[in-house]
């Protein structure tokens, strides 16, 4: 074996360990082609469902870039070579003509992997037939390529499990959180109404009445969380209705900050909102997005003020809200709209992780986008935007 031969050999391996299957094939392809010459390399792998093989790569790297033809692609030859598992050639029965293209000269090998079967096809336009050297570096070019595949498939793998780990850990997460949120209104329920019905104590009016607001209070707490689970369950399905017609958005605006500091009178927000022109909205679920975003404010920053702007821009309106609390982490902000995501409060509130999902999945459901700018230290900022024109389909 001569020195460059064993360099293009030792090239051919080096590309099967590349991160990125299509750079390791272009990797591959600029190897061969330095040991011969070929037009054209398609591979082809089996469709795990429907069992037909299907082009995964094809370059055109010679003669004929623009040709069209099925027969340049090798499709029948890729089928004969799945089926036979071994290598095949196929000539032109036609070997005199001026149109080179016309001529294709194909070489095919079978690629083996754990699951699943492939070829691999070159394809040399006008000739020469492909000499035994030549044959004996495509069957270690197909090994490389299967190799690449396996590791592409191990990779996919390896990401499927570490998504449903990702998701286990939540929903465990989640369930211990609905736990313990369902627990406390109903600890509290339960706890007053018993002490409310012992015979051996009497209960003057005043904390009878102390005691029938705290179950009152918690009952509507716990309706709430169950509407919040519900919504959820009907968000990820798809099964949410909305009622669309027109809204002022700075007017619905309003009228969520009233609400909020009629609960809280320390609470301060600062508005900064352009006079907008209607939009189609579900009005209930569009509130309950800068709900959502209040109780998330409210959470992780409790003693900040809130900074809420609306901003008519072309054909879309535009809609900040900004809290000068701690910030959240890089790390969490991937996650932040994932439904069950929780970044842990500093204030120790537990939250469902389910609040920005909804957000997210309301917005969408609007044709519009929510996204988030945050960084430690210096505040969380949501942004929302709206189409002004809209017509659901929902």
């Amino acid at each position: 074996m001569n020195k460059k031969t064993f360099s293009h050999l030792h090239a051919i391996n080096q590309s099967a360990t590349l991160e990125d299957w299509k750079a390791a094939l272009d990797a591959l392809i600029l190897t061969m082609r330095k040991e011969f010459v070929f037009d054209n390399l398609v591979v082809y792998l089996t469709d795990a469902h429907k069992g037909m093989p299907e082009v995964i790569y094809a370059r055109a790297v010679g003669r004929g870039r623009k040709a069209e033809a099925d027969a340049a692609w090798g499709e029948n030859i890729a089928n004969q070579v799945i089926a036979a598992g071994k290598i095949l050639q196929d000539s032109p029965a036609v070997r005199a003509s001026k149109d080179r293209v016309a001529m294709p000269y194909l070489l095919g090998l079978p690629l083996y992997m754990f699951r699943g079967a492939g070829a691999m096809i070159f394809i040399r336009f006008g000739g020469p037939e492909y000499t035994t050297a030549q044959i004996k570096m495509a069957v270690l070019a197909a090994c490389q390529v299967s190799r690449i595949f396996e590791y592409r498939l191990l990779r996919e793998n390896i990401a499927r499990l570490e998504q449903a780990r990702h998701q286990a850990q939540l929903q465990d997460d989640f369930m211990a959180t609905v736990s313990h949120d369902l627990h406390t209104p109903l600890g509290f329920i339960k706890g007053y109404a018993t002490s409310l019905l012992r015979s051996d104590t009497t209960w003057d009016a005043e904390t009878q009445r102390e005691f029938l607001t705290i179950i009152d209070e918690e009952t509507d707490h716990l309706m709430a969380l169950v509407d919040k689970f519900l919504d959820s369950a009907r968000l990820h399905s798809g099964m949410m209705n909305m009622d669309f017609q027109p809204v002022r958005l700075d007017s619905l605006i309003r009228d969520v900050v009233m609400r909020f500091q009629g609960r809280d009178t320390s609470l301060q927000v600062d508005l900064d909102l352009e006079t907008s022109p209607p939009i189609q909205a579900d009005t209930i679920r569009l509130a309950q997005v800068f709900e959502n975003l209040f109780d998330n404010a409210l959470k992780y920053a409790p003693d900040s003020n809130i900074a809420i702007t609306l901003r008519n821009l072309d054909n879309h309106l535009t809609v900040t809200f900004a809290d000068r609390g701690p910030g959240i982490a890089p790390e969490h902000l991937p996650f932040l709209f994932e439904r069950f995501y929780r970044v842990p409060a500093q204030s120790g509130k537990r939250g469902t992780g389910l609040g920005l999902f909804i957000c997210r999945q309301i917005v969408q459901a609007h044709n519009g986008q929510i996204s988030v700018e945050t960084a430690p230290g210096k505040g969380t900022v949501f942004r929302i935007d709206l189409p002004v024109h809209h017509h659901s389909t929902v």
